[in-house]
């Protein structure tokens, strides 16, 4: 090269020079790098939608030649055209093209002002800082939040295996309860007839009957069968007829029993027996006999009370093991706890598998709505809950409230909003939302 002529050296130059500028006045802009195979510079252009071919010199000259705008992807030419903001160390994007050159800063590199008076700063780096740590904070809380869920499924596991146990437990107790009930419904049907029986006796004088009603009185007496009644058996069926509230007192009792603690049958019929049959108009007035349909009666009651209160234990628990709470019962806890939150003048209280309220300054409450259902995504289904049927809305129709299930490290109600009249959106956030998969949010950096 140093051997040829001056002038013919000065020639080459200048030739290397145009050619060179040609080449970087060329350069295709507002493409992504898996679109560049489109724009190698050759003597004609296909429209990426293989509608028309151009000369390879009108892409990019701000004249819009493609009906899809692929001839002009750096210029504002076409009006269906896309620039792509390539935000090396960010995310890239595209824009329309019509935002190209027009003043304002839309690519964080800002590539689309390269040729306008806007003074852009590339601010790439320091956004792609930013969301990287925001994503790496969301794997830290997602990491978190899935080591707590395993916890709370193995809790749910041995809360469900609990809460069986407790079902067969209290069926076993209703079972129990149920031969009870018929024994004791059994005894006071026996206890209103010999009470009947008795009385006719005692009032016809009969001493036939009398004998037998003295030996149906006496078992009636002897609770526990053991041939004697004593000073405890006679004050639980016997009371005072003026007084039948009250219990007698071991003196009463004790006087009735003539002067001891405990007596045989025979020792029965020359003491109380005589008592309740002989002398004068004080004879049963005085005195009278609970008989055990009285107590019969009581007992009865405090059974069906009990088998009745088991019941509804039973139902309970069986509406509440019902419910869907996840594929491992990793909701399980939620049930009969409660999260508050207050927004403005209301306090919103959310109670997972129960219901939703709102109280304002007042204390007056107001139903949102009751458990439904389960309407998350197919893929996720467990994401949203919906609770229907509140008060109803001055508008017409009931309240209703949508709650969205996000990951977090706790379990706390995060946020209320009222949309549309009264329609409600809840953002629940709980370690049990955590998925075990949680795609990034893409950070790509195109060189």
């Amino acid at each position: 090269f140093s051997s040829l002529p001056s002038d013919m050296r000065f020639h080459i130059i200048i030739a290397a020079v145009f050619w060179c500028g040609f080449v970087d006045s060329r350069k295709i802009r507002g493409i992504s790098s898996s679109y560049k195979r489109f724009y190698r510079e050759r003597k004609s252009f296909l429209c990426i939608d293989g509608s028309k071919i151009i000369p390879f010199e009108q892409v990019n000259d701000d004249y819009c030649d493609c009906e899809d705008g692929s001839d002009e992807p750096g210029t504002s030419a076409c009006p269906r055209g896309r620039f792509y903001c390539t935000n090396l160390g960010f995310r890239p994007h595209y824009i329309p093209s019509s935002r190209v050159n027009d003043g304002i800063c839309d690519c964080c590199d800002a590539s689309d002002e390269y040729n306008s008076h806007a003074h852009c700063q590339n601010t790439c780096w320091n956004l792609g800082q930013r969301e990287r740590a925001y994503v790496e904070g969301q794997m830290r809380t997602l990491d978190e939040g899935l080591r707590v869920k395993q916890q709370l499924i193995e809790e749910g596991v041995l809360l469900w295996r609990e809460k069986q146990a407790q079902l067969r437990e209290l069926q076993q107790v209703a079972e129990d309860l149920q031969i009870k009930l018929e024994e004791h419904r059994r005894k006071k049907h026996e206890a209103d007839r010999l009470k009947e029986q008795t009385l006719k006796a005692l009032e016809a004088g009969d001493s036939g009957k009398c004998h037998s009603a003295l030996n149906l009185v006496f078992q009636l007496l002897d609770s526990n069968k053991d041939g004697s009644i004593t000073v405890d058996e006679l004050q639980a069926k016997v009371a005072l007829i003026h007084d039948e509230e009250r219990v007698l007192s071991e003196d009463e009792a004790v006087a009735l029993l003539g002067g001891g603690h405990q007596i045989d049958l025979t020792k029965f019929q020359h003491t109380l027996w005589d008592t309740l049959t002989k002398g004068d108009g004080v004879k049963v007035s005085s005195i009278i006999l609970h008989f055990s349909a009285n107590w019969e009666a009581t007992n009865l009651k405090k059974v069906e009370e009990a088998y009745d209160t088991v019941n509804m234990e039973i139902s309970d628990l069986r509406k509440k093991l019902a419910i869907d709470y996840g594929p491992d019962w990793e909701f399980l806890f939620l049930n009969g706890q409660c999260y508050k939150l207050k927004v403005y003048e209301y306090t919103y209280t959310l109670c997972p598998f129960n219901q939703v309220t709102q109280k304002n300054t007042a204390g007056t409450e107001v139903s949102l709505g009751k458990w439904g259902m389960w309407v998350g995504t197919p893929k996720n289904q467990y994401s949203q809950m919906v609770y229907e049927n509140g008060e109803p809305c001055w508008q017409g129709g009931s309240r209703s409230a949508t709650v969205t299930l996000t990951c977090g490290t706790e379990t706390a109600l995060r946020s209320v909003k009222e949309p549309s009249k009264c329609q409600y959106i809840m953002d629940f956030q709980t370690p049990v939302a955590c998925q075990p998969v949680l795609k990034q949010r893409g950070i790509h950096s195109e060189l």
